[in-house]
């Protein structure tokens, strides 16, 4: 399978990047996850874990949503992370149509909040690539930038195969692989050279 281009880097941003918990993280929130970064700047950083599906499927959602009569999609709806987690959030590529609340990360990726692009999933007139999470991954000014200090995250140019095609069991091992890391030989503990 070819790897896409990787997102664009940002100097000093981490935005268009992915973040890949190191073997050590003992905060149940991010073991073993992969994050996208949405956001990151001087105020802090926001992202969406795209590695944890739920057992809650799409069709469930928009059920319980009363979007559709009975939708039957059986995607996964992801935990995105801990912060305002009875929320929707659709990463997403590009679409023609505007929706009412998204914001583009890149040229490659938008995450959307509003309903209006749910309805269009619902109705299979949605973005052609999508990942549905319920809540964000989010960090206040310089929070990030001291964990990567701490060595409790690797963090790598992101890119949408790892996204879209590949099984969310193997999104952390893939991107740890695009830096030629095998966390599985990785040791538990850190340090710092």
């Amino acid at each position: 399978m070819a790897i896409s281009k990787p997102f664009p880097y940002l100097p000093g941003s981490l935005q268009g990047h992915f973040l890949l918990s190191m073997p050590h993280m003992d905060d149940h929130n991010f073991d073993h996850t992969l994050t996208f970064i949405c956001d990151h700047n001087e105020y802090g950083a926001m992202g969406i874990v795209v590695n944890r599906p739920t057992e809650l499927s799409l069709g469930e959602l928009f059920n319980h949503l009363e979007l559709t009569q009975e939708c039957k999609i059986q995607a996964p709806v992801y935990a995105g992370g801990p912060v305002q987690d009875d929320r929707g959030f659709i990463l997403h590529s590009p679409t023609e149509r505007d929706w009412d609340s998204c914001y583009e990360i890149n040229g490659q990726l938008t995450i959307t909040t509003s309903m209006d692009i749910m309805h269009a999933i619902s109705n299979n007139e949605g973005p052609e690539q999508y990942l549905v999470a319920l809540g964000y991954a989010g960090w206040s000014a310089g929070q990030l930038e001291q964990e990567l200090s701490d060595n409790v995250w690797l963090s790598c140019p992101a890119n949408l195969d790892i996204i879209f095609n590949i099984p969310a069991e193997e999104r952390l091992q893939a991107a740890a692989t695009t830096l030629g890391v095998n966390l599985n030989l990785m040791t538990s503990q850190s340090g710092h050279a």
